[in-house]
């Protein structure tokens, strides 16, 4: 018999014992901790499924909106603005994240580093109708028009620090030997963060951009001030835009029962763009690192 079978048949001690009790019970501890930090999610997961999807059939996606006498519409023009400013907010947020994090971390004496670090730590803390106000002071004021250009760019404020927090910590994980390797080739510096370490961290990275994607993808107060929402269905972003996190805020609040169900569809259809933008760059991380 092997030393390992003759182990399972030593008779347990007392102390053996007790560890093994408080192993279990500090086990139990954290699954019962793990159950009350999930069970709020799944509630509130629960409730918006239950109540969005009985709003939820094809005119929902379809049709513009129309008054209540007149069917009520649905929210294609909210679908399509959330859409169009999110994605290029995330286009304007990810390269700038992007390159201040690659700044902090792969150039970490750089003299701007400092005030680029403060700016960070002031748009991560700035509330999201600060930043929509800044948009509208210094975009929405001198055009003289809401615009869903504006509302992309306040989205891209709030998607900066995000992205270059995540970054910055995923790039400095990756090993220096990893950067002296390249520099030992003969490759310049900025070839060597480009096809070396972003390589290396493209799944942190990606989960970044998502992380923010999935912060502004649910704001609506910086859009009052710069997108100003509409109820007509357009594709041109300089003029003023719905999106659904607007809907939201105006369908709840008011009175009939049908923008009331409409405003749960919308967070449904909301909730499932980000679980949907989340899972295609999962997906789209594994197919580049295989």
């Amino acid at each position: 018999m092997s030393a390992w079978a003759q182990s399972r048949y030593v008779p347990a001690d007392g102390n053996l014992r007790r560890r093994r009790l408080w192993n279990q019970a500090m086990l139990a501890l954290l699954v019962l901790g793990s159950l009350i930090v999930v069970a709020p999610l799944v509630l509130v997961l629960g409730a918006v499924l239950l109540k969005g999807i009985a709003a939820i059939n094809l005119a929902f996606f379809l049709e513009p909106f129309r008054p209540v006498d007149q069917g009520g519409g649905g929210l294609a023009h909210a679908i399509v603005g959330t859409l169009l400013m999110n994605l290029l907010a995330l286009v304007i947020g990810g390269v700038l994240g992007l390159a201040g994090g690659i700044l902090l971390s792969e150039y970490p004496d750089h003299p701007i580093n400092p005030t680029l670090r403060i700016i960070s730590d002031l748009l991560n803390g700035l509330p999201a109708l600060l930043k929509g106000l800044v948009i509208y002071t210094l975009v929405v004021i001198p055009s003289g028009h809401f615009s869903g250009y504006a509302g992309a760019l306040a989205l891209a404020l709030i998607m900066v620090p995000i992205v270059l927090r995540a970054t910055e910590g995923v790039l400095k994980l990756v090993p220096w030997s990893v950067r002296e390797a390249g520099l030992a080739l003969g490759l310049p510096r900025w070839r060597v963060i480009l096809s070396l370490v972003l390589p290396a961290a493209t799944s942190g990275v990606i989960t970044g951009l998502m992380l923010g994607f999935a912060r502004a993808a649910g704001e609506a107060a910086p859009l009052y001030f710069t997108a100003g929402g509409s109820q007509l269905l357009t594709f041109n972003l300089g003029q003023q835009v719905e999106s659904l996190a607007l809907s939201i805020y105006k369908y709840a609040n008011e009175p009939s029962p049908l923008r009331q169900e409409q405003a749960w569809a919308a967070s449904l259809v909301l909730t499932l763009l980000v679980l949907a933008a989340s899972l295609l760059a999962r997906w789209a991380t594994r197919r580049w690192m295989h």
